[in-house]
């Protein structure tokens, strides 16, 4: 299965020092999780909020980019999608979805959530997959 992360679970996991339990995402041998660079240069510019560093050291930071390049493949936007999208920062994740023919969207931001679909790809929230992957 084709996967994106978005941006906010990302930061979410970093700042409840969960980036371990992570983990079982990224070593899962059915999952491929993927990243782009708007994916990246998102991430870089949240966890340099003023707001967000109150919570996540430079450490925390690191770390998820150790992640990411350990166990993350990386791909080139290739498709602009057409979406009603209610927030348009978010359309680059649904480019990114038929890009990489994705899966699932995993997420916690609430404009892709009401969507819950994309083309082929559904978008829930870490629970919500979590519990796909027990069912499995």
């Amino acid at each position: 299965m084709n996967i994106i992360i978005d941006t906010n679970l990302w930061i979410s996991f970093a700042i409840s020092k969960r980036l371990a339990a992570m983990l079982s995402l990224l070593t899962n041998p059915a999952l491929e999780i993927y990243v782009c660079d708007e994916l990246l240069t998102e991430f870089a510019r949240i966890s340099k909020k003023a707001k967000i560093r109150k919570y996540i050291t430079e450490d925390d930071v690191q770390g998820t980019y150790k992640l990411i390049e350990r166990y993350c493949r990386h791909a080139q936007i290739r498709r602009k999608a057409s979406s009603s999208v209610r927030d348009k920062k978010d359309l680059y994740l649904l480019s990114f979805a038929e890009t990489i023919s994705a899966d699932f969207i995993i997420t916690g931001d609430k404009d892709l959530l009401v969507l819950q679909c994309h083309a082929q790809t559904r978008i829930v929230t870490y629970t919500e997959f979590a519990n796909l992957m027990k069912r499995n």
